[in-house]
C-alpha cells in the first residue's frame, strides 16, 4: 500500500520555515506540544527536522543561556543534531516500518522534493495492527 494513504496534507502538518525565528520555533512547538517538527525552505521543499534539544543545545553553546536572543536567531543559523530522512510519495507503507522505529514522524516529498506531509509512527502501527486481524 503507498504511503499516500496515510499522508497528514501538509496544511494538516505543523512546520517551521527556515526565516522563523529560534523563539518562534520554540513557541510554536511548545505550542503544540511536539518535541520535533519538519523544517522547510521557502519554495517549500524539505530541508530536516527540528528537534527541542536542537533548540536547548543552541541556546546553551551559542547563546550562554541567553533567552533573551532567541528573537533574533534565524532557524537556517541554528544546527541540527538528526534529521528524519523523507520518502517519495510513491514509497510502499512497507518501507517505513523501519524508519517508524526510530522516528515519531516520517516526512514525505513529493517528484521535485516539495514537502507535502507526514506520516505519523502511529498511522504505521495502526495499519499493521489491522493487517494482522
Amino acid at each position: 500500500m503507498q504511503v499516500v494513504f496515510f499522508l497528514l496534507p501538509k496544511g494538516e502538518t505543523i512546520y517551521l520555515s527556515l526565516n522563523q525565528t529560534l523563539r518562534q520555533g520554540l513557541e510554536k512547538m511548545q505550542h503544540h506540544r511536539y518535541s520535533a517538527v519538519p523544517l522547510l525552505d521557502d519554495d517549500g521543499h524539505y530541508i530536516g527536522s527540528f528537534t527541542v534539544a536542537d533548540f536547548l543545545w543552541y541556546i546553551k553553546d551559542a547563546l550562554n543561556m541567553d533567552i533573551d536572543k532567541a528573537s533574533k536567531i534565524l532557524l537556517k543559523e541554528i544546527p541540527r543534531q538528526h534529521d528524519n530522512p523523507p520518502v517519495s510519495v510513491n514509497a510502499d507503507v512497507d518501507d517505513l516500518l523501519q524508519m517508524a522505529l526510530d522516528e515519531n514522524f516520517i516526512p514525505v516529498v513529493d517528484d521535485l522534493g516539495i514537502f507535502i506531509g507526514i506520516v505519523t509512527r502511529r498511522e504505521i502501527m495502526e495499519y499493521y495492527r489491522n493487517r494482522q486481524s
